[in-house]
């Protein structure tokens, strides 16, 4: 169990403890590589794979962090209140080091889950020792239903039989699965395939609108207003609530014979803070602060937008409470608008 942290030092942890109350994410980026190139990756705020692919001099930050590091780091800050953490990239499982990490995971106690998000296509390859994980639920990115939105969307010929596969791999493994998919003009056409396809496997499924980022800004007329999907909800069912509360966007989830299908959507606003109020990239900002995002590199990054509030903690991950308190403190200082 990640043990918590003797906060009787300086550092205050209110800022932490209540970006954790309020169901804020650890998200833990195993690696930026990954096997397709969606033309809207955000890679965690490093350079995706899409741009690499175009211009090889224009390469992720050089990896640092080994399966230890990681490990060491995931038990410093849950034990400091961060106790929902996602594994994310590129593709997590294109990653060495994702078995050593995901096996070796602590028990993160009362309150606790770990989350793999994933493009589906290794799956079946590790499902051997995926299914001995600490891992709760596996979210599969789904924002294609044919070879030809596949190739289109993520610039691969790795057919979309590939990814239907991994989910079923997913439903045999493990007791949460759920399904996420971003709203694109590429996709537009077959946003009901998808929906009809969580329906019928019972899978809780989010729609996504696009978050614009620096990478992804020469394709935004890509991006699709998630009015229409709400408006086909609302003729499939009457249960309806919206949720603005903690951090994040705010969403409309809907229950479609007792299937949950949540909609991010940005007219209901998301939680921004301190540091939000003066920044530059406010105005097409449709996160604000959701998630505190550490990298293969040892950074911890508030803020998707802005790599100046990068927060290098290469340094202090042998050092499990100064690893903690300068978490706590770059919160702090981001929450107040210091930074």
């Amino acid at each position: 169990m990640a043990v918590p942290l003797d906060h009787s030092s300086a550092v205050d942890y209110t800022a932490l403890r209540n970006f954790a109350a309020l169901r804020g994410q650890l998200r833990v980026s195993l690696t930026p590589r990954c096997n397709i190139a969606c033309w809207f990756c955000h890679n965690e705020g490093d350079i995706p794979p899409p741009v690499t692919r175009a211009n090889r001099t224009l390469q992720p930050r050089v990896k640092q962090f080994s399966a230890e590091n990681y490990l060491t780091s995931i038990e410093a800050l849950a034990g400091a209140g961060l106790k929902r953490v996602y594994f994310t990239g590129g593709e997590p499982l294109t990653s060495p080091l994702a078995r050593p990490v995901l096996e070796n995971l602590p028990n993160l106690g009362v309150g606790g889950s770990y989350t793999l998000i994933t493009n589906g296509t290794r799956l079946r390859t590790h499902r051997s020792w995926l299914a001995g994980t600490r891992l709760d639920k596996v979210k599969v990115s789904l924002h294609y239903f044919s070879d030809e939105s596949i190739r289109a969307i993520a610039n691969t010929r790795i057919s979309i039989d590939a990814v239907l596969d991994g989910i079923e791999q997913a439903r045999d493994i493990f007791p949460q699965v759920e399904l996420n998919c971003l709203l694109q003009r590429e996709n537009e056409h077959e946003i009901g395939s998808i929906l009809e396809f969580a329906l019928n496997r019972r899978l809780p499924v989010q729609f996504i609108e696009l978050v614009s980022t620096d990478f992804n800004e020469s394709r935004a007329s890509s991006a699709v207003s998630a009015d229409a999907l709400i408006a086909h909800l609302r003729t499939l069912t009457a249960d309806e609530r919206t949720e603005v509360t903690g951090v994040g966007q705010g969403r409309r989830v809907f229950r479609v014979d007792g299937v949950e299908i949540d909609v991010i959507h940005r007219n209901l606003g998301r939680h921004h803070v301190g540091q939000c109020g003066a920044c530059p990239k406010r105005t097409h900002c449709v996160e604000g602060f959701w998630a505190l995002r550490l990298d293969h590199t040892g950074s911890l990054q508030p803020c998707l937008l802005r790599d100046d509030l990068r927060l290098d903690l290469s340094k202090l991950v042998n050092h499990y409470r100064h690893f903690a308190e300068a978490t706590a403190s770059h919160v702090s200082a981001f929450t107040e608008g210091s930074l």
